[in-house]
């Protein structure tokens, strides 16, 4: 016996089988971001307005530096995971949707890379 209606049916709409996965997701990384979110304070917040050599030899440390990209990594998820989430169920337009989710993923992920170089470039500079 299915559950589904009949144009679900004839239309091929159903579960897409991802939805526990990406709530799960979303999920890890809004707890992964408490400690690592206090962490990564923790190590920038006492060199803030210290200047670029203060900046350099914090993050020459490798335990800051993993911090933060840890940091980077799971903020960055946590908001392309959550964008996802607005853009699938606020624009209506196939193409559209799709084009938006596309971006989504690009522009996050670019950022997330950019903010790593940089770091890794502050952290090997020392």
């Amino acid at each position: 016996m299915s559950y589904k209606t009949d144009y679900k049916r004839v239309a091929g709409l159903g579960s897409a089988k991802s939805g526990t996965e990406h709530f799960v997701s979303q999920r890890l990384t809004a707890i992964a971001l408490i400690p690592l979110s206090l962490l990564f304070l923790w190590g920038f917040a006492p060199v803030l307005g210290e200047g670029y050599e203060a900046m350099i030899a914090r993050y020459a440390n490798p335990v800051h530096a993993v911090i933060a990209v840890m940091f980077i990594l799971a903020l960055f998820s946590h908001l392309r995971l959550g964008l996802q989430v607005v853009i699938e169920d606020y624009i209506s337009g196939h193409r559209l949707r799709l084009r938006c989710l596309i971006v989504n993923a690009l522009i996050w992920r670019a950022a997330a890379i950019t903010a790593i170089f940089a770091l890794v470039k502050l952290a090997l500079i020392a």
